[in-house]
């Protein structure tokens, strides 16, 4: 297995299935590879890490961390306190409050 270093910390909720297309039906683990909302027009795939190595289940709340590919196409775009969709395709299943940001890449800059 390949150990990538984490690029933020975050508080990982994903939200259980609403029967009408949002939400989870099923538990994630660590190596939960969803896209993230990272500006209007672009996702990208992160890998998740929870901290315990625990399974989330759908309606819970997590502390974790997130790596994402290509984080040079969307530089600055992250501050503590923002909240990314976390999505399968079009469907929302969870969001990751930023809590702390690793890659100095994504810092929003004012």
């Amino acid at each position: 297995m390949v150990f990538y270093l984490p690029h933020i910390a975050a508080k990982i909720t994903l939200l259980k299935s609403d029967g009408k297309g949002s939400g989870r039906d099923r538990p994630a683990r660590s190596g939960y590879r969803p896209a993230h909302l990272m500006k209007d027009d672009y996702l990208t795939t992160g890998i998740h890490k929870y901290y315990g190595d625990v399974l989330v289940q759908p309606g819970d709340s997590v502390m974790g961390t997130i790596t994402f590919i290509t984080p040079e196409y969307y530089p600055q775009t992250l501050w503590i306190g923002r909240i990314l969709t976390i999505q399968e395709g079009s469907r929302i299943v969870g969001y990751a409050e930023v809590t702390q940001i690793y890659n100095k890449v994504l810092v929003k800059m004012d």
